[in-house]
């Protein structure tokens, strides 16, 4: 088993909040370790998974008097969103006695496409939320990245023994969501071969700026569809929208997010590639690996830093912007190279934000500092030297 860094954060939270939200996309092992944490506790526990007939009628018949009568006792709820009338009901009891480790809730879509959740536990709840095998876990299991960055971070496919039977678990999970997983999660009636093909074009267009219109256009549906489809998505905890860094300069700025796969794993088997040759064959190759990076910092950085892009429509241009405040602390670029070209762009925005930490971030190789301080690294070498000193 692959030991997960979340096990200290979830720990940590329940000894000092009455509800702690485990969220994360479906199959990423958010059920194991809930149990691992249990394993490990001297508490005594109770396990509902919705998904399951006879423990969402326990549920469903008295709530109340059923959690009221295990009040003592840590109460699990797998795929809590199936029941989002639970939650005003939680607040009630947790206010009757308010203590932590009261529960554990697991989801598999976003609080805020839940009506109701966020009003009813507010000051009651702490939310943490559980991405794939991020590359800290994998070393640690002796797990190379290029692996990692191939297969992806879902446990599953990544301990697979061979690609195909990776890709092959992939296909499934993606024809799981498109055909039901989505309708189940948010109660909305989807078309499974416009979300199949809506996923694809995002797969293909990796790491580009957000454009409704051509999105739309190309899907047959309308811009406000083509916008809530990518809302359900991100829900969902399958694509990051990285924001634009805007500052009061008179440039002309890109004001769209741009939009990542979270798992490159994923990505892969949408783009059709069967192993890394193939994929440093194919054009998304850079964009891949873009996503990869961004989604690496976006675990493991501190909670402080937010994570942006910069882009002005004259070029300048930095992939990614570390935020403390409201004050930019580090631009990154991130290139699929051992031996990087720094662009005038970059050097550009490294101007107009002002940032004193500044890094291009290569798959491996010895780290050096470039022109103007620039400290070339491996992601590795970034994550583990750099992430946290900023």
């Amino acid at each position: 088993m692959i030991q997960r860094n979340d096990l200290w954060e979830l720990t940590r939270l329940l000894k000092t909040n009455p509800v702690v939200a485990l969220l994360g996309a479906r199959q990423t092992g958010k059920t194991t370790l809930a149990k691992l944490y249990v394993s490990k506790s001297t508490k005594k526990t109770i396990y509902l998974d919705l998904e399951l007939e006879s423990h969402f009628n326990r549920l469903q018949q008295d709530a109340e008097s059923y959690l009221l009568n295990n009040k003592d006792q840590l109460i699990i709820i797998d795929e809590v969103q199936r029941m989002p009338k639970l939650f005003a009901l939680l607040r009630a009891i947790i206010d009757i006695k308010r203590q932590p480790a009261r529960f554990l809730l697991l989801g598999s879509s976003s609080p805020h496409l839940i009506k109701g959740v966020s009003e009813s536990l507010a000051g009651r709840i702490a939310y943490l939320d559980m991405g794939g095998i991020n590359l800290a876990e994998a070393i640690k299991s002796k797990i190379k990245q290029d692996t990692l960055w191939f297969k992806g971070g879902f446990p599953t496919a990544l301990t697979s023994k061979q690609n195909h039977l990776a890709q092959n678990w992939y296909t499934n999970f993606i024809k799981s969501y498109t055909e039901k997983d989505m309708k189940e999660l948010f109660g909305v009636e989807f078309s499974s071969v416009t979300i199949r093909n809506f996923w694809s074009m995002l797969a293909h267009n990796n790491g580009y700026v957000w454009n409704k219109e051509n999105y739309a256009k190309s899907l047959g549906v309308t811009a406000p569809t083509v916008a809530r489809y990518l809302e359900y998505m991100e829900g969902a905890f399958l694509i990051t929208r990285l924001q634009p860094w805007f500052t009061n300069s008179k440039k002309r700025l890109v004001k769209a997010p741009k939009i990542y796969i979270r798992d490159t794993g994923i990505l892969h088997t949408l783009i059709k590639t069967s192993d890394l040759h193939d994929l440093f064959g194919h054009s998304n190759a850079g964009n891949s690996w873009e996503a990869f990076v961004i989604e690496q910092i976006r675990q493991l950085k501190p909670g402080y830093l937010d994570m942006y892009f910069y882009r002005t429509h004259q070029g300048t241009e930095a992939d990614l912007v570390l935020v403390k405040g409201i004050k930019p602390v580090a631009c990154i670029e991130i290139k699929l190279s051992t031996s990087p070209q720094i662009s005038k762009g970059f050097y550009q925005a490294m101007s107009d934000l002002k940032s004193k930490n500044n890094f291009i971030i290569m798959p491996s190789g010895d780290s050096y500092i470039g022109k103007e301080k620039i400290i070339i690294c491996s992601l590795f070498d970034f994550l583990k030297k750099h992430l946290i000193e900023l």
